[in-house]
């Protein structure tokens, strides 16, 4: 009897020991395995602001065209009409007297990247790199400091996404893309943006020649329409469409559905960018600012 108590109250100590280290084990693993697999929550990108505002942002990516920004920018103040102009930063180094004037104009100054590389293509790091340095550019000349950023071709991969969350930027996109990098008739560059017109919509548009020639119809017929052409940061006071804190659970749901739409189709653009760009890779030189287009 006494070898049987001995062996039971040696199995209790064991037992004891052995869930003891169990849950000692268990949740250090799991602490670990949390901070090895699980990815930090990333801003998604913004495609277009409150669809309850009848307002739009009109957007302007800058790495080429600067032949034709002064006469976008006689337009946009005829007819009182301020937008977002997102700048590279090599761009603002190279011709620092037009950035300048933007500024000056009231219209918003938003980063372009610093070279426009294909930023899913760069680590988080160099993607850091690209946004810093371009914020810098933009604040050596006009002393304003950006806080919106396009991403170069409109790739949104996880390091673009993280790395201007890190550097203290909101991802714009857009929701109505005019596709003028291009250079399509002024006609289908008004009928793009026209049919297209929504409450909180963001337009995509780039410095050129057939852009400015439809840029005033534009202007006209949403204003006709009852559209007041704001900011992109003017634009987002009214909320985001698809952020849970600006929508209802259905709302979001119906947006969410709505991003994948748009998703959709900038992934068709941008395939159509690239293709784009491997043909102009054989034009030569000449054709090189060409392939710099949308995104």
């Amino acid at each position: 009897m006494r070898v049987l108590y001995l062996k039971r109250r040696y199995v209790s100590q064991l037992l004891i020991v052995v869930i003891f280290a169990a849950v000692f084990t268990t949740g250090y693993f799991w602490a670990n395995f949390n901070k090895a697999v699980l990815l930090p929550v990333v801003a998604e990108p913004i495609y277009q602001g409150s669809d309850s505002e009848k307002k739009i942002a009109l957007t302007v990516n800058v790495f080429w065209g600067e032949e034709y920004l002064p006469k976008m920018l006689e337009i946009m103040d005829e007819n009182k009409v301020k937008a977002s102009f997102f700048m590279g930063g090599q761009w603002v180094e190279k011709f620092p007297d037009l950035t300048k004037k933007i500024a000056a104009g009231g219209h918003e100054l938003g980063n372009h990247g610093y070279s426009h590389p294909h930023v899913d293509q760069i680590s988080k790091q160099n993607n850091i790199t690209e946004i810093k340095k371009a914020e810098e550019e933009v604040f050596k000349v006009t002393g304003k400091k950006t806080v919106f950023f396009a991403p170069p071709y409109g790739e949104r991969g996880q390091n673009v996404l993280a790395a201007a969350s890190e550097s203290g930027y909101k991802t714009i996109l857009w929701s109505i893309d005019t596709v003028d990098w291009q250079r399509p008739a002024a006609k289908t560059i008004e009928d793009r943006v026209l049919a297209k017109a929504h409450n909180g919509a963001i337009v995509l548009m780039h410095p050129t020649e057939p852009t400015i020639k439809a840029l005033p119809n534009i202007i006209k017929d949403l204003k006709d329409r009852g559209y007041e052409l704001v900011t992109v940061s003017q634009l987002l006071k009214g909320g985001i469409a698809g952020d849970k804190e600006n929508k209802t659970g259905e709302e979001t749901k119906d947006s969410g559905k709505n991003k994948e739409i748009k998703a959709g189709k900038e992934s068709k653009d941008a395939e159509g960018a690239k293709k784009a760009e491997d043909a102009e890779d054989s034009g030569g030189a000449g054709d090189a600012e060409d392939k710099e287009q949308d995104n």
